[in-house]
C-alpha cells in the first residue's frame, strides 16, 4: 500500500472541516485507492503542528508558535498541499507563498482560497506545468456547486457558447429577502449577519467581486481564459433601492446577482450585473443560499446545476473532491 502525506495550510472553519474529514476518510482512501493518506502539517497564520507519521484529531489543539510559511509545511514532505486560508484577491497573499513553493517543490496542490488564483493563477498554472504537479481549484469556485468540473469532465469536447451563474450565496439571500419578504437592503443585510450568512464586513459578496473571483477563475482555469480583474465590468446589488424593487414586483421579474461568461470570435468577456428572470426561468427559483450555473454548449444544449451548501463542510467536501481526482491520477483508478 502505497502512502501520500498531505498538508494543510490555513486553519480556519474551512481548514478544520477539511482535516476533521480527511481523517475520518481514510479507510475509504485505503479500500478505494489502496493508499494510506496521512496528515502531517497544519498552520494557521501563526502556529502550528507537524508529524512524519501522521497527525490524528486529538494531535490538532496543540500548536506551537511560529510553525507556519511555506518552509514550515515544506519541511513535512508533504506529496499535497490544500491551502485553505484567507484569500485577498489584490495581493494574493497569504496563499500565493504557499501554493507557489508547493508547486515549485513538485508538490500537488488543491487550492480553496481564492485570491491568489486570481490574482496570480496564470503563472500559477505554469509553474505546476513545469514542475509536473497538479493544480486543483473546485473548492475555490462556489464549493459544493458543481461548476469548473462541468468543463474539465462532464462536458468534455463540446465546445462553449455562453456560461452564466449565481456564484454567491449572500447576494442570493439578500435579493429573495428584499423581493419576498418585503426587507430594505439594510434590514436584509443585518438579518444575513445574524444568520451567519453574510461576512461582518460584506463589501467582498455585496459588491460583486466574489462573484468577479469565481467568474475568473472559472474563465481562466475551466476555459483557457488569460483575464485579469481589470477585464471584468463588475457590478453588485449595494445600491439596489426600494424603488427598483417596487417596479421589478410590478414587472413581474425576478432579480439576480449574475456572472457571465460570452465566448465569441475566439475572444472570452465575462461581467458581473444584476439580471432578471421571468417567473418561468430557471434562475428565477433559485432563492436563499442556493447557488446556480448554466452552461450552453453547441452538441450538449443547456446544462444546468443547482446547489445550496456553503458551509464549511460542503467546501471542505468540494476540496477533498479534487484530493480524490488526485488520488485516481496517482492509482490509475
Amino acid at each position: 500500500m502505497r502512502q501520500v502525506k498531505v498538508a494543510i495550510a490555513g486553519f480556519g472553519g474551512v481548514g478544520r472541516a477539511v482535516a476533521s474529514l480527511l481523517l475520518t476518510r481514510r479507510e475509504r482512501y485505503r479500500a478505494v485507492y489502496n493508499t494510506d493518506v496521512r496528515l502531517v502539517a497544519v498552520c494557521g497564520s501563526r502556529a502550528g503542528t507537524a508529524d512524519p507519521s501522521g497527525l490524528e484529531q486529538t494531535d490538532l489543539s496543540q500548536f506551537t508558535d511560529g510553525h507556519s510559511g511555506s518552509a514550515f509545511i515544506l519541511s513535512a514532505k508533504p506529496d499535497v498541499l490544500i491551502e485553505a486560508g484567507p484569500s485577498n484577491f489584490r495581493t494574493g497573499a497569504p496563499g500565493l507563498d504557499y501554493i507557489g513553493a508547493a508547486l515549485d517543490a513538485g508538490v500537488h496542490a488543491v487550492v480553496i482560497s481564492k485570491g491568489a488564483l486570481v490574482f496570480d493563477g496564470n503563472r500559477l498554472r505554469e509553474r505546476a506545468r513545469k514542475s509536473g504537479a497538479i493544480l486543483k481549484v473546485s473548492g475555490a469556485t462556489a464549493a459544493a456547486l458543481p461548476t469548473i468540473d462541468l468543463f474539465d469532465y462532464n462536458l468534455k469536447g463540446c465546445r462553449f457558447l455562453h456560461v452564466e451563474g449565481i456564484l454567491n450565496a449572500t447576494t442570493n439571500y439578500l435579493l429573495t429577502a428584499m423581493m419576498e419578504g418585503g426587507l430594505r437592503f439594510f434590514e436584509a443585510l443585518r438579518r444575513a449577519q445574524e444568520e451567519g450568512i453574510a461576512e461582518t464586513d460584506p463589501r467582498n459578496d455585496v459588491e460583486g467581486w466574489d462573484t468577479a473571483c469565481k467568474l475568473l477563475i472559472l474563465a481562466n482555469f475551466g476555459l483557457g481564459a488569460d483575464l485579469t480583474m481589470d477585464d471584468l465590468s463588475v457590478e453588485g446589488i449595494q445600491n439596489v433601492s426600494d424603488a427598483q424593487i417596487r417596479q421589478w414586483r410590478e414587472a413581474g421579474v425576478i432579480p439576480k446577482l449574475v456572472g457571465e461568461i460570452t465566448l465569441s470570435a475566439g475572444s472570452i468577456g465575462a461581467a458581473v450585473r444584476v439580471k432578471t428572470f421571468a417567473p418561468s426561468e430557471v434562475f428565477a427559483q433559485v432563492r436563499g443560499k442556493d447557488k446556480a450555473i448554466r452552461v450552453a454548449t453547441d452538441s450538449m444544449g443547456d446544462i444546468v446545476a443547482i446547489g445550496c451548501a456553503s458551509e464549511p463542510k460542503a467546501t471542505a467536501s468540494a476540496a477533498l473532491k479534487d484530493f480524490e481526482h488526485i488520488l485516481s491520477i496517482a492509482s490509475g483508478n
